[in-house]
């Protein structure tokens, strides 16, 4: 089979081709949604609450209107629903005074559609734009409810839908999927770099247990997002301390969080100014021999090979044996 490479990248979606932009990526959902009535199907259901019956749907892209700014995607039925999607790209949630102008559009102001809507869309999971959001007051603004869909939710629909769909539009789902695989920060699951970190004997501010605690007991590691930390989180992880490395975990999914409360109950309830990554840690692998930390300093945090961390002596050796290969 022959390999198509688009600006250094490879191409395994006609929706690569498109682009990976904002608008690019709506344009590649709106199609979907336009030619799989499954899909459409599910996704109405997902924001309305119940099923409606779906017929002369329309899609609009990049719809302007006066006073209120271009939209990403609006749905309507012309009938019972009219759904306006707002997406972004990454982990960022649009800001109220976007979303105001949305609620104050015709389509939500002069119309008596049963269901009205204004969706986000980005990285960003539910629960964390529940905990952080400011933008809608029990989730409505100006009598127009507001939600947030993920790009993980969308792909998790698509899939959904797949197995319900023709065969045609199966071939555009499994498009769309590995286009949207390729957009969500997600770990590199073929990698078998490990990212080796250094743990506190002590205990975090408030908190009754120690960060060695909450690595052995809780099966969690919580760290920030970027300036010197991972901006994506590692396939595999590992743990040093006494001098030694201790155990090797494979990252089994991740949430990003400010209150480490709510995914470790020892921790104080109390926001904190950054995102974090909070990982949640597969079961212990451990070092069939002594491999001690040699040459790196106390707190540095080093990436090494998998095989390299079991085989060496040290885990200084393992990395430099890493970096030559």
């Amino acid at each position: 089979m022959s390999i198509l490479v688009s600006y250094g990248n490879i191409v395994d979606s006609v929706f690569s081709l498109i682009g990976n932009k904002e608008n690019d990526i709506t344009m590649s959902i709106s199609w979907a949604l336009s030619q799989c009535p499954v899909f459409m199907d599910n996704l109405v259901k997902r924001i309305c609450h119940e099923a409606l019956n779906l017929n002369d749907v329309t899609i609009y892209n990049q719809q302007w209107e006066e006073n209120h700014g271009v939209s990403d995607i609006e749905i309507t039925d012309h009938k019972q629903f009219y759904i306006v999607i707002e997406a972004k790209r990454g982990w960022i949630i649009p800001d109220r005074e976007q979303l105001e102008k949305y609620s104050q559009k015709e389509c939500f102001t002069k119309t008596l559609y049963s269901h009205k809507h204004i969706v986000t869309l980005s990285e960003c999971s539910e629960d964390y734009v529940n905990v952080y959001k400011s933008y809608a007051e029990n989730n409505t603004l100006n009598g127009v409810k507001v939600s947030h869909i993920s790009y993980k939710e969308i792909y998790k629909m698509a899939e959904i839908s797949y197995h319900q769909s023709s065969n045609k539009e199966k071939n555009l789902l499994k498009e769309l999927i590995n286009y949207l695989k390729g957009l969500m920060t997600m770990q590199n699951k073929d990698s078998n770099w490990v990212y080796v970190v250094s743990l506190k004997d002590s205990c975090p501010e408030g908190c009754s247990l120690t960060y060695i605690d909450i690595v052995n007991k809780c099966h969690k590691y919580y760290c920030p997002i970027g300036g010197g930390w991972p901006k994506e989180p590692p396939n595999y992880i590992a743990f040093r301390y006494y001098g030694k490395l201790q155990s090797i975990h494979h990252i089994e999914d991740y949430t990003i969080e400010r209150n480490m409360h709510l995914v470790i109950n020892e921790m104080p309830d109390c926001q904190w100014d950054r995102d974090h990554f909070v990982y949640e840690l597969g079961p212990a692998i451990i070092p069939p021999k002594t491999i001690k930390t040699g040459n790196l300093y106390r707190n540095v945090r080093v990436y090494a090979m998998f095989d390299t961390l079991l085989t060496c002596d040290t885990i200084s050796e393992a990395r430099a044996i890493s970096l030559k290969r």
